[in-house]
């Protein structure tokens, strides 16, 4: 037996997840919903690289005009 075991402690997060989890049983689901509709996006590869290729390089200062004033 461990000596400065709290028995069966739960901090006030854990509580709360747990509790929320117990009132909307179908919160992880949705969750994973979310993740699929903003995160996990299909990439296509060949015009990921297309738009690396294309890209302009920024000048120093971006604000400075081409004609020399």
């Amino acid at each position: 037996m461990h000596l400065f075991r709290y028995p069966d402690y739960q901090s006030d997060a854990t509580q709360f997840i747990n509790q929320l989890k117990t009132a909307k049983p179908d919160l992880e689901a949705r969750q994973r919903q979310g993740r699929e509709l903003l995160w996990d996006k299909n990439v296509d590869r060949q015009a990921w690289e297309g738009f690396k290729a294309a890209r302009v390089a920024q000048k120093p200062y971006v604000y400075q005009t081409g004609n020399g004033q």
